[in-house]
């Protein structure tokens, strides 16, 4: 079973609550509970994690190079100017799926720029929580695609 981190940014902890005409009644607990019992169904071991910290958050992508773990990773607000992050992540080790619950492009101007776009495998956007579903299956395909000696 392979061990897959799908982290999460600032405010998402508050799921439900926060904005539910942008994202839902789904709590963050809700998420947590989808994207594990998604992950089962794809044979991959699924740890959620919630920061509203910059540098956990990087401390967390850092675990996942050194440990060649694929990401499922929400940035959140950190998506539009965390550089710090983006180069984090410029050191992955395996697939990086960059999701949002929302559409980005069809909000505010200031969300349509993802400085870690340019250093993810690929990014899903705008189908609320199954945002996460199809990302965990990319990352399922991503690993069965690569050799084990990699």
């Amino acid at each position: 079973m392979k061990h897959v981190l799908v982290l999460n940014g600032p405010n998402l902890g508050r799921l439900g609550s926060r904005e539910p005409d942008v994202y839902g009644a789904t709590t963050f607990e809700d998420l947590a509970a989808l994207c594990r019992d998604t992950g089962r169904r794809l044979d991959l071991d699924v740890d959620v994690r919630q920061t509203d910290d910059e540098a956990e958050l990087v401390r967390w992508v850092h675990e996942a190079a050194d440990g060649r773990v694929p990401i499922v990773l929400n940035p959140a607000a950190f998506t539009h100017y965390s550089y710090a992050l983006r180069d984090a992540l410029a050191q992955r080790t395996a697939p990086l799926i960059e999701v949002h619950i929302s559409n980005p492009a069809a909000r505010e101007e200031f969300r349509h720029t993802s400085v870690v776009a340019s250093v993810a495998t690929g990014t899903i956007a705008g189908f609320g929580m199954m945002s996460y579903v199809l990302a965990l299956q990319a990352v399922a395909e991503l690993v069965a695609e690569t050799p084990a000696a990699q």
